[in-house]
């Protein structure tokens, strides 16, 4: 669609509800002072980024190499959502949650609104999120940057011509002036950047990180707000499908596998970090995926390394400035080198991305102490356990100051995300297990031999094989020993997986003294994790938890 510019604000594609108008007046944006860019080709992106854009190159494959600024992570101790009459009563609040007066995130708001209207133009990206029409939401994105539009051009569900000219109003509108910082002194700020959501007034407000993560991540609380009290589950999850139609959820933070496990050859991809699961099955809330690009290659994750190619967007990577090889392995930058393509990028993507009711359910971990089993068979009541706990390792790069894997607890295994308390979201797992028959798993992508530092990463091929047995049915009838303490029933064998790496009393390379206190200090990490929601949880699933 060729670009055009609004002749007065009337005649805006953007129109408002009363209560916003005379709250901010319009959206705040004046539309007869800028070049307003809506949709526009990827190719109209690329040149614009390299016109405007310092720090903007083409990769030797295609994809547009860009740079996000000074923040190269999220922001998390930065993220606000305003407390008002009509959410204020369902929100978890606390150190996830921070509360921001509607005052104040009216001012966000007029300082972003400034800034855009100084621009000499704006990128206007309209998109859905949800693959399900029953359930998908418009998300308009109104930015300066061609890489945010581009960003979010692969991250959301794109529009064809009819939809787009049906678009209408948006139920959910991101301004991003991420090149502009927040003032530190307005009440409810910490510093100059500010992640601001409004649910009354359906708006995110970005200011001070120019790190496109955030928008991602935004729709993502959004939709993790919206769909439960819409009656079904969001989960912060991977997903793909067998020949057969048997479908797989991958729960686990970022760097613990979601991406790379969930991109397998042999199956379709739904999708590789965000779904719903609904009463017909389950739904990627993306138009795209987002993947690490740390250490990344063709031989390693073949899918992925095809995906980065024109219409990509790779951040923060490092490369030869005669060939443009990107140097995948290089970390000068960011251990958080991403790439963002669309998800038919991917040559076994299932579209459109909706798929069956899941039949394995596969909660990944991180275990930086390296005591956790690479695979572990769980009953009902260790799923809901692990789910709740949602133990892992924050890996380096995913969030600003982590340079390396850090023991953290994050429940649902996205706590970030969270907006409603983990309990909600854990009881509609639980049910959503039982009426489909579901099976649980826990696998542990981290340290073997000992821990950080001492072990090593478990192989990306163990992990695979361990995948592929659980596809196959190897795992189901497999023989299994009771592993202690955790009381997690780990197999005897898997195929392609060496017997000494299965039970990590076998493969711990120090001492036996060393292995016993480290195998307690978790438990007792976990114990202590888990008496925060001790009084909401069953006695059957309270039971399940270490024993010392």
């Amino acid at each position: 669609m060729a670009p055009y510019k609004s002749r007065s604000p009337a005649a805006s594609i953007f129109k408002h509800d009363a209560e916003l108008d005379a709250s901010v007046g319009k959206d705040g944006i004046d539309y007869t002072r800028v070049n307003l860019l809506r949709n526009t080709s990827v190719a109209k992106l690329y040149e614009d980024a390299l016109r405007y854009e310092p720090g903007t190159f083409i990769s030797s494959a295609g994809a547009l190499v860009t740079s996000s600024g000074k923040k190269t992570g999220r922001s998390p101790k930065d993220k606000r959502i305003v407390d008002e009459e009509s959410t204020t009563e369902d929100i978890w609040w606390g150190p996830v949650n921070t509360k921001l007066s509607e005052h104040a995130f009216l001012i966000n708001h007029e300082r972003a609104v400034d800034y855009l209207n100084t621009r000499e133009r704006l990128y206007v990206f309209d998109g859905f999120a949800g693959w399900d029409p029953k359930y998908r939401l418009k998300i308009r994105v109104v930015c300066a940057r061609a890489y945010h539009s581009l960003f979010m051009h692969n991250m959301l569900i794109r529009p064809t011509e009819e939809e787009l000219k049906n678009y209408g109003e948006p139920d959910f509108t991101i301004l991003n002036a991420g090149a502009f910082p927040a003032n530190r002194y307005t009440t409810g700020m910490t510093s100059t950047t500010s992640v601001s959501i409004n649910f009354k007034l359906r708006q995110m407000v970005i200011l001070g990180t120019e790190y496109a993560g955030e928008m991602k991540k935004g729709v993502f609380t959004i939709m993790h707000y919206l769909m439960p009290k819409a009656g079904v589950l969001s989960l912060h999850s991977s997903a793909n499908q067998g020949p057969d139609g048997d479908t797989s959820l991958f729960f686990g933070l970022s760097g613990t596998g979601k991406t790379t496990l969930s991109a397998d050859p042999a199956r379709a991809l739904i999708g590789d970090d965000e779904h719903v699961w609904t009463d017909t099955g389950v739904f990627n809330i993306e138009g795209g995926c987002y993947a690490k690009c740390i250490d990344l290659s063709a031989e390693k994750e073949p899918e992925i390394f095809g995906a980065i190619r024109f219409g990509s967007v790779l951040e923060n990577v490092v490369f030869d400035d005669d060939t443009r090889l990107v140097d995948y392995s290089d970390k000068s930058l960011t251990e958080n080198t991403r790439c963002a393509y669309p998800i038919e990028y991917i040559p076994n993507a299932l579209l459109p991305c909706i798929g069956n009711h899941p039949k394995n359910i596969i909660m990944l971990t991180c275990d930086a102490f390296g005591v956790l089993p690479p695979v572990s068979k769980l009953t009902s009541a260790q799923a809901m356990y692990h789910f709740i706990s949602g133990y892992t390792a924050k890996i380096a790069g995913t969030e600003e100051g982590v340079t390396e894997p850090e023991a953290t607890f994050s429940a649902c295994f996205g706590q970030p995300f969270l907006v409603l308390h983990p309990t909600q979201y854990a009881t509609m797992l639980a049910q959503k297990m039982h009426d489909h028959t579901a099976d649980a798993w826990l696998i542990n992508t981290g340290w073997n031999g000992g821990v950080y530092g001492t072990g090593k990463r478990i192989a990306l091929k163990y992990s695979r094989a361990i995948i592929d047995a659980i596809h196959s049915g190897e795992l189901k009838n497999a023989e299994y020993e009771t592993y202690p303490i955790f009381g997690l029933e780990i197999p005897k064998a898997v195929t392609g997986v060496p017997a000494e790496v299965l039970n990590p009393a076998v493969a711990w390379q120090g001492t036996k003294e060393d292995y016993n206190s480290t195998v307690t200090k978790l438990a007792n990490l976990f114990n202590e994790n888990f008496a925060k929601y001790a009084d909401q949880a069953t006695e059957d699933v309270i039971a399940v938890g270490p024993k010392l």
